[in-house]
C-alpha cells in the first residue's frame, strides 16, 4: 500500500496519482518547488472536488534560501453575512450546508497566483497546464470521489448533476469543463479573471446579496509572519491565525518535558501524546481567532503540560477527525521546499455550486462563532478560524529537514504531532512513508468531528486497526474511552512528508489511507 520515493532532483507527494504526476511533470520541465506545488494543487481542483478546489481556501509555508514564508489564503466573510441575523432565524451555530453564508470569499485561486508571482518560475499557463488537460480530456474517477458522491445529501445532489452523471463508478472518465475553462482564465488574466470573471459574476448572483462586488474585488493571499517553536534539536513551522496550527506546536513542547517512551508502540506513548493534545486544546474556541497572537499564547499554552497526568485520562472536552481537504508538498533539488494545504472543510463543502463553471463553494465559514461579543464572531471581512495547519522543519542550521501536512479537520494537530515525534524524537525521518503510514490514534468529536470543542462530552479515542495491539488495553486501563476503527481509516487523515536527508537526498512518502495517493521523484 505504501507509496514511497527517493530523488536528488525533486519530489511531490499528493492524495491523487494524476496530480503528483502534474506536479513531477512541471518539475521535469525546470520548474521549481513552487511551480510544482502549485500545479499539483490546481490538478486536485480538477479530480478531487470532494476534497479541495478553487472554490475553498489554502494556506503554505516555503522554504527558501535559509528562510520560511507563510501564506494565509483565507477567505473573508460576505458583505451581506450578520450574525445578529443568523440568530434571529434560530441558528446558534454557523448553517453547516446549504447555505452560502457560511462560504466565505474563497481564498484558494488568490493564493496560487500569489505564490506564482512571488517563488514561481515558469509560465502560469505552463504550471496549469496539466490540469487542463485533466480538466477537458478526462480523468479517472476514484473511488473516494465515486463513494462521496453516493453518500451526498439528496436534497442537494442536483447540484452536482454534471459530476454525478459522469462519475458512476471507480475508473470512468470524468471531464469538468468549466475548472478547465476558469484555469485558462487564471493563467492568463489573473485573479482578477477568478473573482471579477465567470466565477465571480456567478457567485454574486448566487450569493444574492451575501457577497458585494467589492469583496471580490479586494480578495487577495496575505504574506504573514509564520508561527514557529524549537523542539528536538529543529525547528517546527506551521502558519499563525487564523490557522490551527498552534495547537501541534504546544503539544511537541509539551512532549518534549513528558517522560515519552523509547517505543512509539507503547502504550504511554499514545496516553501522554492525547493528554498533552487535550490539555493545550481544550479551550481552543475562546483562543483562536483571526486576531489572536498564538506566538504570545504559545509558552502558556507549553506549561500546561503540568496539568498531564502520567497515569490517568483527562475528563476536558476534545476534538473530532471529519474534515475533507487535502495536503500536498513539494521539494526540488536547489532546498526549496513547499508545504500546502487547500481545503472545502467538510466533503464537498457548503454542498452550493457556481453554476456557470460548476465549481463548488466550501464551508469553512462553519469555524465562527455566533455568540454576541465571541472573539470569533461572524462578521463581514472576518476570517474564519481553520482546522488547517501545514508544517515544515528545518535543522538548527535553517536548512530543510521537511515539509509534512495532513488533512482531517480538528484531528490534523493530533496527527502531525505523532508523525513529528516519530520523525524528530524517535529518529524515524530515514524512512518517512512507514511514518506516514503507522497506525493512530484520533479524538473523536459527538456528531460531526467540527462541533466537540463545545459539546462538553467525554472523548473517545479511536485507536486504528494497524495500531499498536497493546494501545487498545493500554489506553483503557488509563481511563480512555477506546473505539477501534478499520486499518488505513480515511478518518485518521491523509499525511504526506518529504524530507531532506543528511546527504542532500530526498525521501518521501504519500499516505496509504488516501487509496489514490502517491508520492513520486524525478
Amino acid at each position: 500500500m505504501t507509496s514511497g520515493a527517493h530523488s536528488r532532483f525533486g519530489m511531490v507527494a499528493s492524495a491523487d496519482g494524476a496530480a503528483t504526476q502534474a506536479g513531477a511533470h512541471v518539475l521535469a520541465l525546470g520548474g521549481n518547488a513552487a511551480d510544482a506545488a502549485i500545479a499539483t494543487c490546481a490538478a486536485m481542483a480538477v479530480v478531487a472536488p470532494h476534497l479541495c478546489g478553487l472554490g475553498g481556501d489554502l494556506f503554505a509555508l516555503v522554504h527558501v534560501n535559509g528562510k520560511v514564508h507563510a501564506l494565509d489564503a483565507a477567505g473573508r466573510a460576505g458583505s451581506g453575512v450578520s450574525a445578529a441575523q443568523l440568530r434571529s432565524e434560530g441558528h446558534r451555530e454557523m448553517p453547516f450546508h446549504g447555505d452560502l453564508r457560511t462560504a466565505t470569499v474563497p481564498g484558494a485561486v488568490a493564493g496560487l497566483v500569489a505564490l506564482h508571482e512571488r517563488f514561481g518560475t515558469l509560465p502560469l499557463a505552463t504550471v496549469f497546464a496539466p490540469a487542463i488537460r485533466l480538466a477537458e480530456e478526462g480523468f479517472a474517477a476514484s473511488p473516494l470521489l465515486v463513494g462521496s458522491l453516493s453518500l451526498m445529501k439528496q436534497q442537494f445532489a442536483q447540484n452536482f448533476s454534471h459530476l454525478k452523471q459522469q462519475a458512476t463508478s471507480a475508473g470512468v472518465s470524468v471531464r469538468r469543463e468549466g475548472v478547465g475553462r476558469t484555469l485558462r482564465a487564471i493563467a492568463t488574466g489573473g485573479t482578477a479573471a477568478f473573482y471579477l470573471g465567470e466565477f465571480g459574476e456567478g457567485l454574486l448572483a448566487l450569493g444574492n446579496g451575501v457577497y458585494s462586488r467589492s469583496d471580490l474585488e479586494s480578495a487577495n493571499a496575505d504574506w504573514v509572519t509564520p508561527l514557529s517553536l524549537s523542539v528536538y534539536g529543529h525547528r517546527v513551522w506551521s502558519i499563525a491565525a487564523p490557522s490551527q496550527g498552534y495547537l501541534f506546536l504546544a503539544a511537541l513542547g509539551a512532549s518534549e518535558v513528558l517522560d515519552l517512551p523509547d517505543d512509539p508502540d507503547d502504550p504511554q506513548w499514545a496516553h501522554l501524546l492525547i493528554e498533552a493534545t487535550t490539555a493545550v486544546s481544550h479551550d481552543r474556541p475562546a483562543m483562536l481567532h483571526d486576531r489572536a497572537d498564538l506566538a504570545a499564547l504559545l509558552p502558556e499554552l507549553i506549561d500546561r503540560v503540568a496539568l498531564v497526568d502520567p497515569s490517568l485520562a483527562s475528563v476536558r472536552p476534545t476534538p473530532g477527525n471529519d474534515g475533507d481537504t487535502t495536503y500536498l508538498c513539494t521539494a526540488d533539488r536547489n532546498g526549496m521546499g513547499v508545504s500546502l494545504i487547500n481545503s472545502n472543510a467538510s466533503g464537498f463543502g457548503s454542498l452550493m455550486v457556481e453554476p456557470n463553471t460548476g465549481i463548488n463553494l466550501h464551508n469553512r465559514g462553519l469555524g465562527f462563532n455566533l455568540t454576541p461579543g465571541h472573539p470569533a464572531e461572524v462578521a463581514p471581512g472576518r476570517k474564519p478560524p481553520h482546522t488547517l495547519c501545514p508544517a515544515l522543519i528545518t535543522r538548527s542550521d535553517g536548512s530543510l529537514h521537511s515539509v509534512l501536512g495532513t488533512m482531517g479537520g480538528d484531528a490534523q494537530p493530533q496527527i502531525m504531532l505523532q508523525v513529528i515525534t516519530r520523525l524528530l524524537r524517535h529518529q524515524q525521518s530515514q524512512f518517512p512513508w512507514q511514518v506516514v503510514d503507522a497506525g493512530r490514534f484520533a479524538l473523536r468529536g459527538p456528531i460531526t468531528g467540527f462541533d466537540s470543542w463545545t459539546s462538553g462530552r467525554p472523548p473517545t479515542v479511536q485507536v486504528e486497526g494497524h495500531a499498536p495491539d497493546t494501545w487498545a488495553a493500554g489506553l483503557a486501563d488509563r481511563g480512555h474511552a477506546v473505539e477501534r476503527r478499520p486499518r488505513f481509516d480515511s478518518g485518521f487523515g491523509h499525511a504526506h512528508c518529504i524530507v531532506v536527508r543528511d546527504d542532500g537526498a530526498l525521501a518521501g512518502g504519500a499516505d496509504s489511507r488516501s487509496i489514490v495517493g502517491s508520492c513520486a521523484g524525478l
